[in-house]
């Protein structure tokens, strides 16, 4: 809900300055407030702690210490509360001196001395409570064992739960709406394990609640005479309703003119309307209206304003004037005498104190009980506490809680005293609810919310009905909320109710639930007598419901207003369990069974809804005549709400289970009038009929939807079941043939099927075949339908058995869709636990997905096709699922009906039906009109389930005759055969399959036919044997097998045809060979893989195809023609560089994945200088693309449309970052914000002979000397006039100084001309890389813009390199086509950047970046070599390189020989700065012991000892070994993403070694080094340019900056650097749960609800969604997850809602989406908002997919995708998470 519209209660809440009033443990509070151990009370003078002796003196002295108390409060109370001119809380020094002044005189004399002193003799001689009673808070978790709980609302808190045997059994978790406790201790609660450890009799610091606890008498005395007067004070001030006045005995001395103006809280204004009319009223800022209204949200009621009477009255006026011009209600305002307001507060202050002091000893709990529960001396005037129950609903929020709370700490924690305050609850009931339903508040802050706590205790259930008739207490509760809503004839009609109101009495029907939960063992006659009132009640209120709500058909015109139907509906799904519970209290008497049952049927006689309009007439069928009144469903009104009828119905099955129903004739001697005990429920089966056969379109949706819960799993076991049982019921009692007629006629077929003429019009036919259909399924149905106990001699197990195989027959399905489909229980169970391992295989879940169920292939026999609970669409995809499983297994397509179990006695009768006369008419007549007539008067699907009831009969007939039953009456398959009118039923069958559009159903007519053959051997028993083999044997076998011998011969006369053609073409080849033998000689064979073909010149063959990168050596790049085809165009074009630009979809991000000090602040990106990456890689820039090749004008037209058109949508912005440029591609949907354009790969061939002269020229030396001369010249050349900058003449080539144009001398080409397009692209990427990377403006011409696009490419490449190291997949060949492609565009991109910047800016880049590693550039600023990443270093040198060959009118770069040298020797020289890095950095003690002997090793020393002598700091005794192996695994990054980056850039192939997975660390060093042209030993660098490399050395470690950071080895970076993962969770999600409950708002200290959220970047528990952790973000208020994931993620963030059970990603401070957790239930399912509420444990394939969402930077993507899909309506507020 959005802040705008969100009601008063849904705000969140600002921490309040006062100090909230919380029930403390026993220890805190002795030893900070009643022990007076404060700072203020240690510096007391010694006359004020005589003068609190004295006081407690006088009042114990005096008789009755009442008036001397109340003196005192009326006194001291005004002086300390509300005495400040604002109107704050209370400050600390006022709350000191309420502790002092006030509660530590009570304390003294309660005790008779020191309060310490007191409180410690008391505590030697008691102990904790056996019950736990912990009050659940908002959000709290709560659990509950399905093994062990009395019923789902016996619960648990977690740490009672922890400490119990519950844990290893079947538990549920939830979230608790607040204001229940913890039941552990409750004996009645629990069948087994009611304690946990810390609560089980015996255990330490234990009390006997049974035992009354003796206080001493003088203590005893003492405490109820001050709980007396105490509690009648807080009582009286509490209720108090006179703003202005005292009672006489408070009224203070002076009365000055002070007043507050208070506003309540109520639900009809929101949060903002509050605000709003706060800042126009009182005149206060937005900050004080928030602090208002947040605080008036949470405890109900607060000062706005202080001032005179006037001054009041004119705010009060004002408030009430501007809260309604936004709502029609204005807001309620009071106007309180300061004194008044006062002692209310202090009243609610003692609130808090009695808690405290009856959580002290058992013994005041029970003192503080009699003195609540005392009787008042006026007889008409009600009990302390009960005084506070009827008020309650006059109390604010604030006071509700804390009266509440008491309520639960004291009385509803001694069982005795639980009993009186029940009576007393129960008395009060029907006031309470009333109350409660006048209210607006919502129920949890009702007192009425008690009554879970009591009728749910079985003993108090059964001593309340008893005592009390609660039952009917409750239902005349309920009658009398509803008497308004009832008509004329004094049923329910809720036209134009309000809701609201209507939502509030339903609540009062979980009552009704909660006293018949728990059914009793022992009856007595009191109770039973009790029950029955009840129950007659409950009969009263359903003879309301009976018939509500008529509906008649509407002709001619569409209905207009759509009737209300939601109300009726809700009634009846409150009653469903009700119901149920109500039939399982009178089953458990036999007695009570009949008299309930005689009751219900009285009741249901003498309803007079819907009368028939007519006398009875006679209807002749077949020689059957019936007598029955006439009635027409689509003409007269007819009602879907029977509850009495089908409570009957119940009943009656109840009866005939435990066998009472032959006794019913005792309480009924005049029997049962059937065919009216049928009558509406098959008026309302044929509603739905009718419904189903569109003859109700007219009358709207109201009336389908009401089918539709009819039949749904919500009511049908209370509705359409119940109707089912009645019609069998009225089966198995009336003759079949009347009962046949009279479905005839109630479905209006009558005459379809008694005459031969019909309707011509086609609307009306096709409703008639439509009506047929359903009849028939009808008849299947209550014929079939025999799984229910008590109408066959089947379990509630093999019930949910056979529901649970015909939901699995549709689909494999999941575990919640399992529980969702099942009817559940008043216990919220639907036994499907205890039966799905005996009918299906559990397959687990993948990543993704959940759980499924797969029926076993044993269980399908059990499948009926007609199945009742089946919905339309259910039954045709069951169907078309079975027939395609049959199918693949060379099957019948035949789905008969599966052997149905036999009726009990009571029912037997019912078989009857298939064996009528009327019922073998109708079946005929189908079957004759479908053989003799067109398709219109019959249709497949009636065919279908003709076909079905015949099977039915002969499965029957089949069944009684295998019984070996001396005489079978049931003799379908001779009436069947019976010929009339020259044919009969089997003849018409036989015909059957000739018939076209039957085709379909022909195996199942030939099934039937067989059980013709079957039913007529088993009754001639002419061939037992015959019998015998047939029966045996599918009856659809002998015909299958045919046809699978059809088609076996036909698939092997294919297979000798295609072997023949086969034969005949290899003979065709072979004679063509050898016509043209010649032809074949003068071919040239291919080379085999042994024997390569050699050319003339095989030394440069041999070298342009090695796997070298680097150097004059280096292999030929492969340069291949790329056509690509355009995904919006579809016009394909090759990548060329003249040509229009091609480019790839691309996404740029901030990202902090490789990370190694999360949580950095980072640098403001306004000023930031981007040239060098720390290693700590806090924050870089990746670019990842998704493949997808567009041109570019096809692009740009797509993104102009796209931004048009987004803009225009409702929350786009949630969607898109529009400012950001961000699209979605076309083709995959990826999120995009920019496109890298395709660089064609230069083809760089060596001339091998001239790079080997070459390189005895160009040495490492010669070559730094020549770059370091060339960039004195181009200085020298650009400040030709300035000489202040004059480089320093280098100290390391003396012997030849070079002129600055030597570079130029070793080789240079013309630089590539690229074509407008692609230039143009050129920018558009550099800019987003630019933009998006430092957060700032687009400005193509910073300086900063190549920098940029340098670093995302190296960047990239690293993330690319840890994900791939993180799979374990080789560094070459694994990544995917498009991801290749969009790395390989990545990098030629970078290179070609330059070219559209300007060269001296990039010239200028080379030189700083280049004073990284040769400190005597004299660069300002330049870092040291342990606060550089060389790889960024790498990339940035070996792309701005070529801008040194510029010159002013030539547009030059370096040839491919001075490339292949250039890249070589930069990547030694970083080579060696890295190695040096790493030896600085590490500080790892030796893994292992090494051999000190080899070259490797002893260049190592050598080096190190270097290093030495250079730093300060360093340690100097490591064995060579151990830097060897230091190195390797230090560099293996480094070299890695080199080798990534060079093959991406040359085009080079790579090792093949590298592409395996198999290699090891030291064969993948061998085969990079090999790759880059660097020595396997590295170490070796540093001896072949000796000279060159030590005074680098010098300069290197000689910087301070080294010296400091070896000193604070904390700041640096080892090498390998630590690969991120996600934070390590706990295997069990209770444990979460746990640290949920202990979590403490760091920047709060109430106690309300919070939202633990865990990051899973770095494991810190956040506040979430609270406004006391928001923080200001770039000058934008932002919640404590987004300001979290600025900082730990760099804008993106992964967290986990504990108490929701969820994950939240979020991709920046305003777009967010939830993504399933990565826990799973037992059935591989996630549970968000533990809303199901099974045991969850970690997935780690999901877990691990989380983890690959952020490495492979997916997370924005994943939320663009979900926002798309997503309904964003009403959009979350991701900014205030």
């Amino acid at each position: 809900m959005s802040p705008s519209s969100r009601h008063f209660h849904d705000c969140l809440i600002l921490p309040h300055c006062r100090k909230t009033s919380q029930t403390v443990s026993l220890t805190a509070v002795s030893r900070n407030r009643l022990v007076a151990q404060s700072t203020v009370e240690r510096k007391m003078a010694e006359g004020e702690e005589t003068a609190v002796r004295q006081l407690r003196m006088k009042w114990q002295e005096s008789p009755v210490c009442g008036p001397e108390l109340y003196r005192y409060l009326a006194e001291q109370v005004p002086r300390i509360y509300c005495t400040s001119e604002k109107t704050k809380g209370l400050s600390e020094e006022e709350e000191e001196m309420v502790g002092t002044t006030l509660l530590r005189p009570l304390e003294w004399y309660l005790f008779g001395e020191d309060p310490q002193l007191g409180l410690e003799k008391l505590q030697q001689g008691s102990g904790s409570s056996q019950l736990c009673g912990r009050v659940f808070k908002e959000g709290e978790t709560t659990y509950t064992c399905r093994d062990c709980a009395i019923d789902p609302t016996c619960v648990l808190c977690m740490d009672c739960f922890q400490n119990s045997v519950h844990r290893n059994h079947r538990y549920k978790m939830h979230s608790s709406s607040g204001g229940g406790f913890c039941d552990c201790g409750d004996m009645e609660a629990w069948k087994t394990g009611p304690s946990c450890k810390k609560h089980e009799p015996g255990a330490e610091g234990d009390t006997d609640m049974g035992a009354e606890s003796q206080l001493e008498d003088g203590l005893m005395e003492r405490a109820r005479m001050l709980f007396q007067v105490l509690f009648k004070y807080t009582v009286d001030m509490l209720v108090w309703e006179e703003g202005q006045e005292l009672p006489a005995e408070l009224q203070p001395s002076v009365k000055e003119d002070t007043y507050y103006c208070v506003l309540y809280n109520d639900e009809h204004h929101s949060y903002d309307h509050v605000i709003y009319t706060l800042q126009r009223s009182v005149q206060c800022d937005l900050g004080e209206a928030q602090t208002h209204t947040n605080l008036i949200d949470k405890e109900g009621r607060r000062a706005v304003k202080r001032g005179t009477l006037q001054a009041c009255q004119e705010a009060k006026q004002a408030i009430q004037s501007n809260s309604e011009h936004i709502s029609l209600q204005p807001l309620r305002v009071e106007i309180l005498h300061s004194a008044v307001m006062a002692h209310q507060s202090f009243a609610l202050r003692l609130g808090t104190w009695f808690q405290q002091v009856v959580n002290y000893s058992v013994g005041f709990r029970q003192v503080f009980c009699q003195v609540s529960l005392q009787a008042a001396l006026d007889p008409e005037l009600h009990c302390l506490i009960s005084r506070l129950m009827l008020c309650d609903a006059k109390l604010y929020k604030g006071a509700r809680k804390i009266v509440h709370d008491l309520i639960v700490c004291s009385l509803l924690m001694e069982t005795e005293y639980k009993r009186l305050f029940a009576i007393e609850f129960a008395k009060n009931y029907k006031q309470l609810q009333e109350d409660f339903i006048n209210d607006d508040h919502e129920r949890s802050i009702s007192v009425t919310a008690l009554s879970v706590q009591i009728f749910t205790v079985p003993t108090l259930a059964r001593q309340l009905i008893e005592e009390g008739n609660v039952v009917k207490v409750i239902i005349d509760t309920v009658m009398e909320m509803l008497s308004e809503h009832l008509d004329d004839n004094n049923r329910f009609h809720f036209q134009g109710y309000n809701s609201e109101r209507f939502f509030r009495i339903q609540v009062v029907f979980h009552d009704l639930k909660y006293i018949l939960i728990s059914k009793p063992t022992i009856w007595t006659e009191r109770l039973r007598q009790q029950f029955l009132e009840g129950l007659r009640a409950f009969l009263g209120m359903l003879k309301c419901m009976q018939g509500m709500e008529e509906v008649k058909r509407q002709f001619g015109q569409h209905i207009e207003v759509e009737p209300e139907w939601e109300a009726g509906f809700s009634i009846q799904i409150q009653l469903r369990h009700t119901l149920s519970m109500f039939q399982d209290w009178c089953t458990a008497d036999e007695e009570l069974l009949l008299q309930g049952y005689k009751e219900c049927y009285n009741t249901l006689m003498s309803c007079t809804n819907q009368p028939f309009k007519s006398e009875e007439i006679d209807t002749h069928m077949c020689n059957h005549v019936l007598h029955c009144k006439p009635y027409k469903v689509s003409q007269d009104p007819v009602s879907i709400h029977l509850p009495i009828s089908r409570l009957l119905a119940g009943l009656y099955v109840h009866l005939c289970r435990s066998g009472a129903i032959n006794r019913l004739h005792e309480y009924l001697p005049a029997g049962c009038d059937i065919a009216y005990m049928v009558e509406y429920p098959l008026r309302c089966l044929v509603l739905a009929a009718q419904v189903a056969a569109e003859m109700w379109r007219r009358n709207g949706l109201s009336l389908v939807s009401q089918v539709y819960y009819y039949q749904d799993v919500k009511c049908r076991d209370e509705m359409f079941d119940k109707d089912i049982i009645m019609l069998q019921i009225a089966a198995s009692k009336m003759d079949p043939n009347h009962f046949m007629i009279l479905i005839l006629q109630r479905f209006e077929l009558f005459e379809f099927f008694n005459r031969s003429t019909v309707s011509r019009d086609k609307e009306l036919v096709k409703q008639v075949n439509r009506l047929t259909e359903e009849m028939l399924h009808l008849l299947i149905i209550i014929l079939g339908e025999r799984y229910i106990p008590g109408i066959s001699n089947v379990t509630k197990e093999d019930v949910t058995m056979r529901e649970v195989i015909h939901l699995l027959c549709i689909e494999s399905m999941a575990h919640s869709g399992l529980v969702k489909a099942l009817p559940d229980n008043e216990n919220n169970e639907t036994g499907l636990e205890n039966v799905i391992q005996k009918v299906a295989t559990f397959k687990k879940p993948g990543v993704s997905g959940h759980g499924v169920y797969e029926l076993k292939k044993e269980c399908l026999k059990e499948f009926n096709p007609f199945f009742y609970h089946y919905s339309k669409s259910q039954h045709s995809k069951a169907e078309d699922a079975q027939k395609k499983r049959r199918k693949l297994e060379n099957s019948g397509k035949a789905l008969p009906p599966p052997d149905p179990p036999e009726f009990l006695p009571a029912f037997a009768n019912i078989v009857n039906v298939l064996n009528c006369d009327v019922l073998i008419h109708v079946l005929r007549t189908v079957l004759r009109r479908a053989v003799e007539t067109s398709g219109k008067l019959w249709t497949e699907a009636m065919i279908q389930r003709v076909l079905h009831l015949i099977g039915q009969g002969l499965l029957e007939e089949k069944q009684q005759l295998e019984a070996n039953r001396e005489e079978v009456a049931f003799d379908f398959s001779l009436k069947a055969r019976r010929i009339e009118h020259g044919k009969s039923l089997l003849t018409f069958l036989e015909k059957l399959k000739l018939v076209p559009p039957l085709e379909a159903q022909k195996d199942m007519i030939t099934w039937t036919l067989q059980m013709f053959e079957i039913v007529k051997c088993l009754r001639e028993k002419s061939s037992p044997t015959a019998a015998m083999s047939i029966e045996t044997t599918d009856p659809g076998e002998s015909i299958q097998d045919k046809e699978k011998a059809e088609r076996k011969r036909k698939a092997e006369a294919a297979k000798r045809h295609r072997q023949k053609i086969m034969a005949q073409m290899s003979a065709m080849q072979k004679n063509f060979i050898e016509s043209h033998k010649m032809l074949y000689e003068s071919t040239p064979q291919a080379q085999g893989p042994g024997e390569p073909f050699v050319p003339e010149d095989s030394s440069a063959m041999i070298l342009g195809e090695s796997r070298v990168a680097l150097g004059p050596k280096r292999g030929s790049g492969v340069v291949e023609r790329e056509a690509l085809t355009c995904i919006l165009c579809q016009e394909e074009q090759e990548v060329r560089a003249d040509s229009t630009a091609m480019v790839l979809t691309a996404c740029v991000q901030r990202s902090a994945v490789l990370t190694q000090c999360r949580g950095k602040v980072l640098p403001n990106t306004e000023t930031f200088e981007p040239l060098f990456m720390h290693p700590d890689l806090a924050c870089g820039t990746h670019t990842g693309s998704c493949g997808h090749v567009m041109h570019a004008p096809c692009w740009q037209k797509y993104f102009e449309a796209v931004q048009n058109t987004t803009r225009n949508r409702l929350h786009a912005e949630l969607i898109f970052d529009l400012e950001n440029g961000e699209y979605l591609c076309p083709l995959c949907k990826s999120l995009c914000n920019t496109v890298i354009p395709l660089i064609p790969l230069q083809p760089l061939k060596l001339n091998y002979d001239n790079a080997e002269l070459v390189g005895q020229l160009l040495t490492f030396p010669r070559w730094l000397e020549i770059v370091l001369a060339r960039i004195k010249g181009l200085k020298a050349t650009s400040q030709a006039n300035d000489d202040s900058h004059e480089m320093a003449e280098n100290q390391f080539f003396m012997e030849s100084p070079a002129d600055f144009r030597s570079i130029l001398s070793f080789g240079v080409q013309a630089t590539a001309q690229y074509s407008e397009s692609i230039n143009e692209m050129l920018v558009v990427c550099a800019t987003a890389a630019y933009r998006v990377g430092l957060k700032v403006d687009p400005n193509e011409t910073d300086p900063r813009v190549p920098l940029m696009s340098w670093n995302t490419c190296a960047f990239t490449i690293q993330a690319i390199e840890n994900m791939l190291e993180e799979e374990g997949k080789p560094l070459f060949g694994s990544l995917q086509n498009r991801q290749h492609a969009g790395l390989k565009a990545l990098v030629q991109f970078a290179a070609a950047q330059r070219l559209t910047s300007s060269q001296a800016v990039v010239q200028k880049h080379f030189t700083h970046l280049l004073s990284g590693l040769i400190p005597d550039l004299h660069v300002d600023g330049t870092s040291s070599i342990l606060d550089i990443d060389l790889f960024h270093l790498l990339v940035g040198l070996v792309l701005a390189i070529p801008a040194l060959y510029q010159e002013e009118a030539v547009d030059l770069q370096p040839s491919p020989i001075s490339s292949a040298y250039n890249h070589l020797y930069i990547v030694q020289l970083v080579t060696m700065a890295h190695v040096v890095q790493i030896l600085l950095s590490s500080d790892d003690p030796p893994g292992m012991l090494g051999e000190e002997e080899g070259e490797e090793y002893r260049s190592a020393t050598e080096l190190y000892q270097t290093l030495v002598q250079c730093t300060e700091g360093l340690s100097g005794d490591v064995p060579g070994w151990c830097l060897t192996d230091r190195v390797r695994r230090g560099v293996a990054q480094f070299l890695r993403c080199a080798g990534l980056f060079f093959s991406c850039l040359t085009g080079v192939p790579p090792p093949e070694v590298l592409s395996s997975n198999e290699v090891s660390l030291e064969g993948q060093l061998e085969a990079l080094c090999s790759y880059l042209a660097l020595p396997t030993n590295l170490f070796q660098l540093f001896q072949d340019h000796k000279d060159t490399v030590i005074p680098l050395l010098h300069r290197w470690c000689g910087n301070p900056a080294v010296s400091t950071a070896l000193n604070d080895t904390s700041s640096v970076i080892r090498y390998p650097r630590k690969r991120n993962k996600l934070v390590e969770l706990p295997e069990d999600y209770s444990c979460l749960l746990n640290q949920a409950c202990h979590f403490k708002c760091p920047r709060s200290a109430d106690d309300e609800r919070k939202h633990p959220t865990l990051c899973l970047f770095c494991g810190a528990m956040l506040c979430s969604n609270s406004i006391c952790c928001q923080e200001t973000v770039d000058r934008e208020v932002v919640g404590a997850c987004a300001a979290h994931s600025a900082n730990c993620g760099a804008g993106v963030g992964m967290f986990l809602r504990i108490r929701e059970c969820e994950v939240v990603l979020m991709g920046s401070k305003t777009r967010g989406c939830v993504y399933p957790a990565p826990y799973l239930d037992d059935y591989g399912e996630t549970d968000p908002q533990l809303r199901r509420g099974n045991p969850l444990h970690i997935s780690p394939e999901r877990y691990k997919k989380l983890y690959q969402l952020w490495q492979q930077h997916c997370i924005m993507e994943e939320i663009a995708r979900s926002l798309e899909v997503v309904n964003v309506m009403f959009a979350f507020d991701w900014q205030m998470l």
